[in-house]
């Protein structure tokens, strides 16, 4: 229940939102809006204020305005064909005002992802202390694609297929975009420049909303002990709280997760962890229990430690430093969203990132029970992507229908509505096998559905 009802909020604004910009847009230039409505017929709830009906529908997909006179065949015709159109309906307004009322449903979605963002950032939030920071690589695992490339600790990375990667969340957004892709790393190394090719992989567990693309780099960080369970084996060992773990067997130590993993695969096997401690190095040699540590179930090694990871708090210092930073973090995004949508034409990227209407209410779900700060980041995200997707040049979205009276203007003459029906049905066709692409891939995220597809 809380997966559709957070889904059915996250859709409802952002199409409360869309059409809302066309609505008022329309008032503005003296177009009567004849129905606005939430949501898809049948008509569930309407009333009607002046020459406007407003209504909610029964599937909470989308929504629309109707406006009057906005196609051909809603116009009135004299005895000679011509059209009669009213000075209030649609197609009697000019190519600039037509625009105007095209061009602010995608707008008032990117503006709704910049109000969203400085929500999201005003609250504060924690983030790893080397996100924004060079790409200087601290560790490469032997096995990793990486190694295999001959890339180096203390490589700097500066651009991944050409595009610049000044902190390690440019990097991991270049390269996790990309899986099961060859990229071109540029490096510097010791004073030069040097060009690795690396084939990124997708590790087992990513998320199952897309593959992910990894080649195994780590910062330069480690996990530290947060919290320190008494009696148990860390402690009995002499691992104290602040520790900082460097390496487990000889293995260095990253990430909070390699940590885990290491003491979860040696129950009842002594182990070495280097530490850090003041300043000073120390191997400490410690055996797991076999589960039985407090909150560790199962038949795993625990040693009854609380691990944390280097982060760092990121408060703008004002409203005005949060709304600059939510217009550079909405800037870099719509960057990476065009990347991606031109990455699908050139088949760089895989179809299998997009996702549907299930993924989405999936995701709704989660981030509602999580918190309402990540029920708002997730609607930033989504109208981001709403507001950019829906500027496309496809005909039926409204990019398409701008696309369209810009090639009229280009020939300074409008076009037939034969030739107009034939490009809405190819921008119908194309949106069409775009959404049973995301509409499979949704479905194939659902491990039961995944298990009933043979060729999977």
């Amino acid at each position: 229940m809380v997966t559709i009802l957070s889904f059915a909020f996250v859709l409802g604004v952002l199409v409360f939102v869309h059409e809302l910009g066309h609505f008022m847009a329309a008032k503005r230039v003296g177009i009567r809006v004849l129905k606005f409505q939430l949501g898809f017929n049948p008509t569930v709830v309407s009333f009607r204020r002046g020459d406007t009906e407003y209504g909610v529908g029964a599937l909470p997909l989308g929504g629309y305005v109707k406006m009057a006179g906005d196609t051909p065949e809603d116009r009135g015709t004299d005895a000679d064909g011509a059209p009669t159109g009213k000075p209030d309906e649609f197609l009697s307004k000019t190519k600039w005002e037509r625009f105007q009322v095209l061009i602010m449903g995608p707008a008032m979605n990117l503006i709704l992802a910049v109000v969203l963002t400085v929500v999201v950032l005003y609250q504060g939030y924690e983030q790893p202390v080397y996100q924004n920071k060079p790409v200087l690589i601290g560790a490469v695992p032997s096995d990793s694609p990486a190694a295999k490339s001959d890339i180096r600790p203390g490589d700097l990375v500066v651009s991944v297929n050409g595009h610049n990667v000044p902190t390690w969340e440019d990097f991991f957004l270049q390269v996790g975009t990309r899986p099961n892709q060859e990229l071109t790393l540029t490096l510097q190394r010791e004073g030069r420049t040097v060009t690795r090719q690396v084939t990124t992989i997708v590790p087992p567990g990513q998320s199952r909303y897309g593959d992910v693309g990894d080649i195994g780099v780590l910062p330069d960080v480690h996990p530290y002990v947060l919290r320190l369970n008494p009696h148990e084996p860390a402690d009995r060992a002499g691992i104290r709280q602040g520790d900082v773990i460097l390496a487990v067997d000889r293995q260095r130590i990253t990430l909070r997760s390699e940590l885990m993993a290491a003491i979860a695969a040696h129950p009842e096997t002594p182990i070495t962890v280097r530490v850090s401690r003041n300043g000073a190095t120390q191997d400490i040699s410690v055996t797991p229990a076999r589960g039985g540590c407090a909150g560790v179930p199962g038949d795993i090694g625990c040693i009854g430690i609380g691990i944390g990871e280097p982060t760092e708090s990121v408060v703008p210092k004002s409203f005005v430093d949060a709304v600059e930073r939510s217009v550079a973090q909405n800037v870099k995004y719509a960057g990476l969203i065009f990347q991606t949508v031109w990455g699908l034409i050139t088949r760089e990227t895989s179809p299998k990132q997009l996702m549907g209407p299930v993924a989405i209410a999936q995701m709704s779900g989660e981030a509602a029970r999580l918190n309402w700060v990540a029920l708002v980041g997730l609607m930033a995200s989504l109208s981001l992507n709403l507001g950019i997707l829906n500027l496309l040049p496809i005909p039926v979205l409204d990019g398409g229908h701008i696309f369209i009276m810009a090639l009229e203007g280009v020939a300074r003459r409008d076009f037939s509505v034969k030739v107009k029906e034939k490009m809405l049905l190819a921008g119908f066709v194309a949106l069409m096998a775009l959404m049973a692409a995301v509409i499979y891939n949704d479905l194939t995220r659902i491990s039961w559905i995944n298990r009933l597809i043979p060729w999977r």
